[in-house]
């Protein structure tokens, strides 16, 4: 037809155009792996929760006045949040952290007319914490918590001249700490337990076994 010509045909993609694509894939997997990277290092980085020290050894020792068998006959339920582990009234229960509890010098007694309770007959034994580790031990946060009998009716502590009750200081490195102690254990009772951990960070060790 005159005057009529034939439209010329698509020019080829542009390399600019590819280059530009190229980059823009580069970029989203990079980012992928910044995003990837982030939740890797949220689970699993220096935000992880440090796990409180664990029991992990025990060694017996003869404690006077006091069976170091853990296993009297009598079925106290397990304690959940100490991993229902028990030892004997003499052994020395070893943290992942060098710390170390023990009780020792078992003897009974009957407090005062002053004390608090008054009148009552109680175990009165040594809580020793030996910090072999490199950190102080803060022993202010020292709980102590007792219960006897086959039906594990709970032990008052005993506050009474001749006991040190909790301390109020704190343990430094390569040193020990002895604290003497009471809770309450009925004449006619030989089985006492005893809960310790020796700070907030620890967790309680089950000390179980007959009082002479």
């Amino acid at each position: 037809m005159p005057g009529f010509s034939p439209a010329p045909p698509p020019p080829p993609p542009s390399k600019n155009a590819k280059t530009h694509t190229v980059v823009i894939a580069s970029a989203a997997a990079a980012v992928a792996a910044v995003v990837a990277a982030a939740v890797t290092v949220g689970v699993t980085g220096d935000g992880e929760a440090e796990a409180a020290p664990t029991v992990t050894v025990t060694t017996t020792e003869t404690v006077e006045g006091a069976d170091t068998a853990a296993d009297t006959g009598s079925e106290e339920p397990a304690d959940e949040e100490s991993g229902g582990d028990s030892y004997g009234l003499g052994d020395t229960v070893a943290y992942e952290n060098d710390v170390e509890v023990s009780l020792s010098k078992f003897s009974r007694s009957v407090s005062s007319d002053y004390a608090s309770p008054g009148n009552t007959p109680y175990a009165k034994f040594t809580i020793k914490v030996v910090n072999d580790s490199s950190e102080t031990v803060d022993a202010t946060e020292m709980t102590v918590n007792c219960a006897y009998g086959d039906e594990g009716r709970e032990g008052e502590a005993i506050f009474d001249e001749g006991l040190d009750g909790l301390p109020d200081t704190r343990v430094l490195a390569g040193r020990s700490l002895s604290v003497t102690w009471g809770c309450e254990l009925p004449k006619n009772e030989k089985y006492l337990q005893v809960e310790v951990a020796p700070d907030f960070e620890s967790e309680a060790a089950i000390f179980a076994g007959d009082v002479k």
